[in-house]
């Protein structure tokens, strides 16, 4: 199994970015994907996560407005795209994947320990 997240890079404050997340040796379509990040000397913090179809997602309360999860399970690709960014956006975001027969309740989707599956993180660096 492997989650590959590329995308990061350096950007304005009020800029976007666009992550991606390619994701192989899983049924695509079975699991609960999501977004964490990790700013450095912190904890690393849940962002988003998306359905098995798509048509559900929910963000913690910071990102909303701003950032668009999203997934292409014909292509077995996970989306992050993040708009008016901030500096207090700056962290590795790492990519997530839970085997779930349903979309849990947003204290499971939360938790770190519901995924069993993680990409690398690609750091996202937004200067003031």
């Amino acid at each position: 199994v492997q989650l590959q997240a590329s995308g990061g890079g350096l950007v304005q404050a009020g800029g976007s970015l666009r992550l991606s997340c390619i994701v192989s040796g899983l049924p695509f379509g079975s699991y609960v994907l999501a977004w964490f990040r990790q700013p450095s000397g912190k904890e690393r913090e849940f962002v988003t996560s998306i359905s098995k179809s798509g048509q559900s997602t929910y963000y913690v309360d910071s990102v909303k407005g701003r950032f668009t999860v999203s997934r292409d399970n014909a292509k077995n690709t996970l989306y992050l795209q993040m708009n008016n960014l901030k500096p207090e956006d700056t962290a590795d975001y790492f990519c997530a994947a839970a085997f779930a027969a349903r979309y849990s309740g947003s204290h499971t989707l939360k938790s770190k320990s519901f995924y069993g599956y993680w990409g690398q993180g690609t750091q996202v660096t937004v200067s003031s």
